[in-house]
């Protein structure tokens, strides 16, 4: 479910900035937030102290 709130993130951004389609940038304003609130951590990096925005900070630094 996530790629596709992703999806509907970026298609509806770009909507409000008067375009057409999404662009890259969009996919990726949406990502943090779409991905923050879909991830959910596991009893050992909750234990550990990592949180959901770590694990999306390490996606992301994986990505780019």
């Amino acid at each position: 479910r996530a790629s596709q709130y992703l999806i509907l993130g970026a298609k509806t951004r770009a909507a409000l900035q008067g375009r057409y389609t999404p662009s890259e940038a969009d996919v990726r304003a949406c990502a943090i937030p779409v991905l923050r609130h879909r991830i959910v951590t596991n009893f050992n990096a909750e234990a550990e102290g990592v949180t959901t925005m770590d694990v999306v900070k390490k996606l992301f630094e994986h990505i780019k």
